[in-house]
């Protein structure tokens, strides 16, 4: 025990007998999402009938469970008052727009101008916590430079059950980007696992051995003038980087991205009006439907493509 913890006990009824572990104490712990509560037994925080416990152990009648549960710990970081694309707010959650270049949240080495900064103070701090941080509210992230829809919660229970639609596969997501070479299908998916590539950690890659499965679905909107084509995916999971290496894993990586891709961009500032050159990854989170936390009602919402990404579609004409 530290200083802070908090000691749950509970006592297994008969109704919850066969119950996995994780799953009865997301039911008890109702603020708590049900990756954090795995994430406290794999720190050995959990224990059942004063042994270790795993999250998949099934319960019996009258089974003692001691959970430990750690004080929520603050972020140092501040409120920054920035511009935020809001396409919906209320009081469980907030639809944001994100730009190119825009950290979702914190890391080592970057405490601001991060789209938690701007949430913090256009929020005035009223935000869920997240797997045990205090209010940043974020459910789910997009890399810093693909644009568009994020879902941001504004309390515990709305951020629980998005996490739980994530977990479940059951939020409905759909990006649009741009990705070289012709197809010579209309559509198709891509069911392969990923994982860290293992000659660097700095990168992910379809990894058969120690990978999670990931599924994207994919068609065609536009064969441009055939060295590109603008696709629409569709994700039935959500791992880091899935989209990017997809689709280089089927020879046609997104343009501007460097990292699984191509290392040098073929478009750059002047090379059509308006152009500041590719930044990164033409990828655009267009499209975010999930079960309102509140109303029990289905909502879906779009944002519209980002300036650089029309111009370049219309310099790809055919």
């Amino acid at each position: 025990m530290e200083k802070g913890d908090q000691r749950y006990f509970y006592t297994v009824t008969p109704e919850y007998e066969g119950m996995r572990l994780d799953r009865f104490l997301a039911g008890e712990m109702k603020d708590q999402s049900r990756s954090y509560i795995q994430k406290l037994i794999k720190e050995g925080r959990v224990t059942l009938n004063d042994r270790p416990a795993r999250a998949s152990n099934k319960l019996t009648a009258d089974d003692r469970i001691l959970l430990i549960m750690p004080p929520l710990k603050e972020l140092a970081v501040l409120p920054e008052k920035m511009e935020l694309d809001i396409l919906y707010e209320d009081e469980d959650v907030i639809l944001i727009n994100k730009p190119k270049d825009m950290v979702v949240h914190p890391c080592p080495g970057r405490y601001t101008n991060t789209l938690v900064n701007g949430l913090l103070y256009h929020c005035a701090g009223n935000l869920s916590g997240i797997n045990g941080v205090l209010r940043p509210g974020i459910v789910h992230r997009i890399d810093k430079d693909t644009t568009g829809l994020l879902v941001v919660c504004k309390n515990d229970l709305a951020h629980k059950s998005l996490a739980e639609q994530l977990k479940d596969h059951s939020i409905s997501r759909s990006y649009e980007a741009i990705v070289y070479h012709n197809f010579n299908r209309e559509e198709g998916t891509v069911d392969a696992p990923i994982g860290r590539n293992p000659g660097d950690r700095k990168k992910m890659a379809v990894e058969y051995r120690n990978g999670k499965r990931a599924v994207t679905h994919f068609r065609v909107i536009s064969h441009l003038n055939r060295q590109f084509n603008h696709i629409e995916c569709r994700l039935e999971t959500g791992r880091t980087h899935q989209i990017r290496v997809h689709m280089a894993s089927i020879k046609h990586p997104l343009l501007g991205d460097t990292v699984y891709g191509p290392s040098k961009v073929p478009f750059r500032p002047g090379d059509f009006p308006g152009s500041a050159g590719i930044q990164g990854q033409c990828l655009h989170a267009r499209t975010l439907g999930f079960i309102h936390p509140r109303t029990g009602k289905y909502v879906e919402f779009e944002a519209p493509l980002p300036d650089y990404f029309v111009k370049l579609l219309d310099r790809l004409k055919p």
